[in-house]
Formats: structure tokens, sequence, C-alpha cells
């Protein structure tokens, strides 16, 4: 039979790959002893990340090292990979292993992703591997879902277009990148401006939409306007209301404004309706990293790439799932798995009083479990693997609370909420409103309070009890003024959101469907490092969590103008594109 060779992405995954096995350390290897999954024993190997790269330009032509617009376009007949140069001692270790006579299989166990697909695999192609090859995909590292893996492996030509997809993304972007920014760099520099301007295809256009919120920001005049706030008196009952008419309680004059307050003071008041809404409030939908990320730096301002780095660390613990998921769906098979989870959490004390929680199951809620709507992987989700809080860091809790917590809360009721609006008229002529809402039912809110999830604000103005046609005084009337605001600062976080939905940027309805099915900008696994990539280039700073664009960006974009690059729609065709790849329907070659 012979023994087989598991390739795992990173040396602490190659070691929760081991763990269910009686196993001995080598140097770069584990050597496992022979068991019921690999009757021979097994080896289990590990990458470094990417261990190799793309070469560079001069690699393939001498004369492409100098940045000339002769050169131009830089087009290799043929993409080649190259071991990355600090990387050559692990890479080794792996030729030795892939070519030893008794290896007879090698298992592709990189993260179950596009990522891990190309990593491994191009790894494989440069140590001229061909022996018989299958694939682990697993979405946790658990013990029981590691043997669970290795049970029920794939053939490899299963998640062969995969590596296609992030095989031809990696040279398109290699392709856009040299080629523009030495285009510009270039060309900027005959008009006198000396510095390196990288391009990319997904760094640019996620660029100009900060630019474009950086000149919306400049150009803002801020307008003055007034309302009106009174107080009524209603036999001791206090209403606090304010003036509006037609739905509009922005009055453009100062002067109109105190007359109206002047008008109103004093005099009688009547009630003329009170209408009251009921309004549910599901508990919000699972994790994927981008929503994730959003909340973690909305609750605690950590920013998405920090929460990416913080999730792997859980990841690699086995305590969440895999959390480069972009779905917010589990299947049956996870869903089943969660009252077991419930009941495990239920001995750690910060979560006692949460559980059992009111349902008991959520396999038949298709508001969390629809297997059409996952895709690589469902939610960001606990495993069965129990913490060990005091040995966690703070942030690392943080973030697992997070997680916690919105597993839980998808076993709540929904939040009931009443709101109230009274609509009051003085001296039959002056339209006043006032509004209120009260909470009927906590449901899952019990569980989640600092969310950014749908549901009302805690502002609670309880308005008194009154009914229609009641009579009052009017106790007190005032002009107050304000002005127009203008648009906010994104945060890092509204940004991974703003690149998710570059279709709202969008004129052409066809593209908009391509980005809302690719998921906008960039992948669920890239944004964070591309928010990264453009503070690295000082094309954006970060300060007290608000994006600047710097005159660096401001001038790029600037130089760009209306072209392609800057575009959402360029990057939605590449996506489109790449997606097909990945489904097996469009040629990679092509």
């Amino acid at each position: 039979m012979g023994q087989f060779l598991i390739i795992a992405e990173k040396p602490d995954q190659a070691a929760k790959l081991a763990a269910p096995f009686s196993s001995t350390k080598k140097a770069g290897y584990f050597e496992v002893k022979p068991n019921t999954y690999f009757p021979d024993g097994a080896l289990i190997t590990w990458a470094i990340g990417h261990l190799c790269e793309l070469k560079a330009p001069e690699e393939y032509n001498p004369s492409w090292k100098k940045w000339t617009l002769e050169a131009l376009p830089i087009i290799p007949d043929r993409f080649e990979y190259k071991v990355t140069k600090l990387k050559y001692k692990q890479f080794n270790i792996i030729k030795a292993l892939v070519n030893r006579a008794d290896i007879q299989e090698i298992i592709i166990g990189g993260d179950a992703g596009r990522e891990g697909e190309l990593i491994i695999r191009t790894i494989l192609k440069l140590c001229r591997a061909n022996k018989p090859m299958k694939r682990l995909w697993i979405s946790s590292l658990t013990e029981n879902a590691v043997k669970n893996g290795f049970a029920n492996l794939l053939p490899e030509e299963k998640t062969r277009n995969i590596y296609y997809e992030a095989l031809s993304r990696s040279c398109a972007d290699w392709l856009i990148g040299i080629n523009t920014s030495r285009l510009y760099t270039v060309l900027l520099k005959q008009k006198g401006v000396k510095d390196v301007f990288s391009i990319g295809r997904v760094q640019t256009p996620t660029l100009a939409l900060i630019v474009k919120r950086e000149h919306e920001i400049a150009n803002f005049k801020p307008e003055p306007f007034w309302e009106v706030e009174a107080e009524f008196n209603f036999e001791g009952k206090i209403l606090k209301a304010k003036w509006h008419k037609d739905n509009n309680s922005r009055v453009l004059e100062e002067r109109q404004a105190i007359a109206i307050a002047n008008f109103c003071l004093n005099k009688r008041v009547e009630i003329t309706s009170i209408k009251e809404e009921t309004k549910e409030f599901a508990p919000p939908l699972l994790f994927n990293l981008s929503t994730l990320q959003a909340t973690a730096n909305k609750a605690f301002k950590i920013s998405p790439q920090h929460t990416l780095d913080i999730l792997q660390k859980l990841y690699l613990k086995g305590l969440i799932s895999y959390p480069r998921s972009d779905s917010q769906f589990l299947t049956n098979e996870e869903a089943k798995t969660l009252p077991n989870i419930m009941e495990n959490l239920s001995k750690i004390d910060k979560y006692k009083n949460l559980l059992p929680p009111p349902t008991k199951s959520i396999l038949t809620n298709k508001r969390f479990v629809n297997a059409q709507k996952v895709t690589d992987h469902h939610a960001i989700i606990i495993t069965e693997q129990l913490p060990n809080l005091s040995k966690l860091s703070t942030e690392e809790e943080k973030i697992y609370d997070l997680v916690v917590r919105q597993v839980i809360a998808a076993h709540y009721n929904n939040a009931i909420y009443s709101y109230t609006t009274i609509h009051s008229l003085v001296e039959k002529r002056a339209e006043f409103i006032s509004k209120g809402k009260v909470q009927i039912e906590e449901g899952w809110r019990k569980v989640i309070y600092h969310t950014n999830a749908n549901s009302p604000a805690d502002k609670d103005e309880l308005l008194p009890l009154l009914h229609e046609n009641e009579h009052g005084i009017v106790t007190k009337a005032k002009e107050r003024k304000s002005e127009t605001q203008p648009p906010n600062r994104y945060s890092e976080g509204n940004l991974i959101t703003l690149m998710k939905t570059a279709g709202k940027h969008l004129e052409d309805t066809e593209l908009e469907k391509v980005l809302s099915k690719t998921e906008g900008l960039g992948t669920e696994a890239t944004r964070a490092g591309i928010i990264g990539t453009l503070k690295d280039r000082n094309y954006i700073e970060i300060k007290k969590n608000q994006v600047f664009a710097t005159t660096k960006g401001m001038l790029l974009i600037e130089a760009l103008g209306e072209s392609i690059l800057t575009s959402p729609s360029m990057t939605a065709k590449w996506e489109q594109r790449l997606s097909e790849i990945g489904e097996g329907t469009a040629s990679p070659n092509a």
C-alpha cells in the first residue's frame, strides 16, 4: 500500500492534523504511526503560507528590469513560479518527501479554499510530483473534524477548478499590477512627480471610492437650518413635540422659526391622532468574515486585518470554524451539532444565564440553515471544543465572545418593540409630531447588546398615556439652530462593507448582479489585506479608526481620471470570469 504524504498550509495546522494520531516530530514533518485511517502510516509536512511566488519581469527577460514605456506591455509567454527566497529550506524538505519511493499518494491539506488550493498545488507542480492525489476538505480543526475529513477524502479533480481560478486571479493581478504601475510611474515622472505608484486590480477602485468621499467632504458647504421644539401640558402630562409641515421639520430662515415658536406659545393644542405599530426584529444572521470584521471594528475598534489574525489563531486552536468564509448560513450537518455545543457552553460562567436557549435547535429555520447558500464554507461558528478562557488574550476572548453570542442569539425569539407616533395641532393650524418606543419583548437582545444588526437604537423616549382629541396648553416653544453635516468618513469596518457592496456604485444593472454574486471588490479573504496594502503604500492613513486619503492617493486617482482602472465594473468583469473558471464553465487558458 505505501504511505500517504499530507501537505498542510502552515506548521500549526499540520500539528492539528497530526493531533488525533500517535506521531513523532521530525525535521520539517510529522511521522504518523499506522492506524485505521492510514494502515501503513503517513507523513504530515507543511508549507509556510506562500512558499512560491510568480517570477519577476526581469527573470523572464533582463530588458524588462528597467521601467520604460517602450517595454510595455509586459506579457510573459507563460507564467512561471519560483520558490520564495527565505523559504527554500522547507521547500526542499517537501520536495524530498514527495519523491520518496515509499510515498504512494499525496493528500492536499491546505485550507479548504482557493488560496489553500493554489499554495499546495503550486508546490507540487514545482516538485514535479506525479503521484495520485486526494483532497482533505474540512471546515474546522477539532479532532472530530480532522478524523471525519480523513475518512471522507475528495478526489483531487473535485477541487481542481478552484486551483485554476486562484492561479488565473494571481496572473491577472500580476499583469495589471506590473504594467499599470510602471506606466503611471513613468508618466507621472515626466510631469515632475518622483515616486513609485503601484496600481492594482482591486486596490485602485477601492482607493477611488475613498478619494471620492474625500472630495465630497472637502467640497461640502454646511447650510444652517432651524427646527421648532415644543412642550405641551395635558393636565399635568408633559409631551415633547417637534413642528413639521408635510413631514419636513426644517425651516431655512431664523425669523420664520421664531415666528412659529412665538405663535404657538401658550396656545391651545389638541391631539389629532395616535398611531401604534408593533415591529419584530429577527435575530441577526450568523457571521461571515466581513460582517464579523465590521462588527468587531464597530464594537471594539479592532482593525479588519487584526480581526482576521485573531480569528486565524482561534481557528488553529480548534475553537471556531474556518474564518475566511463568505456565507452566513449552515448546512444541516452543522446545525445538528449546535444543541450539543450549546450544552457545552453552559459550563462557562458568563454564558450560564443565557442557556439553554428558548429554541432547542435551528435545524428547520431557513434564516440560518440553507445548504443552497453555503459556498465553499458555512458561516463562522464555534466548535464543540471549549476554550480555557484564562488562556485566551483579551482580544481573542472578545472576538470569541462575538461568535458565541451570534450563535446563541440565533436560538432566541424575535425582539418586539411598539412604536407610537402622536400627531397634534396647535390653534388648529401648526402641526407637531412626537415619537417614542417601548420594548415589549427582549428576545435575542438579551444576548447581543452592542449589535449593529437590524435593531432599534436604545434611546427610549417614553411617551405619556394620552388619547385622541385630548386638549392641552403649549408651555414651551423654542427654535433650535443646526446645520447640514458633511458625509461621514469611513471607518475601517465601513471600508470592508463598502468593498463588499461596490455594486452600490455601479450604474450598470447587469454588472451589479455580478458584483452581488461575486461579492464586490476583492474576496472575503483578501479585503483586509488590500486595506493594509493601501496603508503600506501611503495612499490612505487611518487616524482614530477613520480613513483619510493622502495627497499621494488623491494624486494617483486624479492622474487616472475616468479610467477603467478606477471603476468597480472592471473588477466585476474579472471576478465574473474568475468565478466561472472556479465553477468549471470557463477556460483558464483563454
